[in-house]
C-alpha cells in the first residue's frame, strides 16, 4: 500500500513561497510604469516656483519669451533650445516622418502694414503673403509658412515647411501655445549651470609669470 500524499491548500503556497525567499514573477512593464512615475514625481519635489526664471536666466533668455506648443504627435528636440537675437528664445519640435515645427520668440511687432515685410522663417528676399486668422497671422513665403501671433513688445511663432506640415497641423500648434509651468520649463530649458571658482593650483611658483621652468642643467 503507498504511502499517502499530503497536498498543502493552494491559499498557503504564496506565503509559503515569500517566506522562502521566492516571489512571484512581475510584470516587467508595470515595473518599468511604476519606475517611471516613481521617478517624475522625485524630479517634481525638486522644482521650484522660480524653476522658469532660474533656467531662462541661466541661457541667457528673458523668462518672459519663454513659451512652448503641445501637439501629440510631436517632441521638443532638446538640442534646438537656445537663444534668439538678445534675449529671445527658439525650440524646435519634430515627427515622424520628418516634420519639424520651429517656434520662436523675439522682442518687435507685427502689424498688417509691416506683416509682409518680415520674410517668413528668417528667409530674406523672397515674398510674403499675410492673411488675417483669428487674431493672428498666417503667412507664406519661400516654401515655408507660419503663424505669428503678436504680444506686448514680441511676437510668437511656429514656423514649417509647407510640403511635410499642413496649415491644420501648424494652427493647432499655434493654438496649442503656451507659457510653460515649472514642470515644462524643466522639460524644456536646460538646468542651470552650477557655479564655478577658478582651479588653483599647487604646482606654480608665487612669483612671477607662472611660466614653467625650461632652463638645461650644467650637464645638458
Amino acid at each position: 500500500m503507498s504511502p499517502r500524499v499530503r497536498v498543502l491548500p493552494l491559499l498557503l503556497a504564496p506565503l509559503l513561497l515569500t517566506a522562502c525567499g521566492t516571489e512571484p514573477a512581475r510584470d516587467p512593464v508595470a515595473s518599468a510604469a511604476s519606475a517611471a512615475a516613481a521617478s517624475a514625481r522625485a524630479e517634481e519635489d525638486f522644482l521650484t516656483p522660480n524653476e522658469l526664471e532660474n533656467r531662462a536666466k541661466a541661457m541667457g533668455t528673458d523668462p518672459a519669451l519663454v513659451y512652448v506648443m503641445r501637439l501629440p504627435e510631436y517632441t521638443l528636440a532638446r538640442q534646438s533650445v537656445g537663444v534668439l537675437g538678445d534675449d529671445g528664445f527658439s525650440a524646435t519640435w519634430v515627427a515622424e516622418p520628418p516634420a519639424m515645427i520651429r517656434l520662436s520668440v523675439e522682442r518687435g511687432s507685427m502689424t498688417e502694414d509691416t506683416c509682409r515685410d518680415q520674410p517668413v522663417g528668417d528667409m530674406s528676399g523672397e515674398r510674403t503673403t499675410c492673411e488675417p486668422d483669428a487674431g493672428m497671422w498666417y503667412r507664406t513665403g519661400g516654401g515655408r509658412h507660419e503663424y505669428a501671433l503678436p504680444k506686448n513688445g514680441y511676437v510668437v511663432r511656429l514656423s514649417a515647411e509647407t510640403a511635410p506640415v499642413t496649415r491644420a497641423v501648424l494652427r493647432a500648434a499655434a493654438g496649442s501655445v503656451h507659457r510653460p509651468d515649472a514642470a515644462e520649463a524643466a522639460a524644456t530649458l536646460p538646468s542651470p549651470r552650477p557655479a564655478t571658482t577658478p582651479v588653483q593650483r599647487g604646482d606654480l611658483p608665487p612669483n612671477g609669470d607662472g611660466a614653467p621652468d625650461n632652463s638645461v642643467d650644467i650637464e645638458g
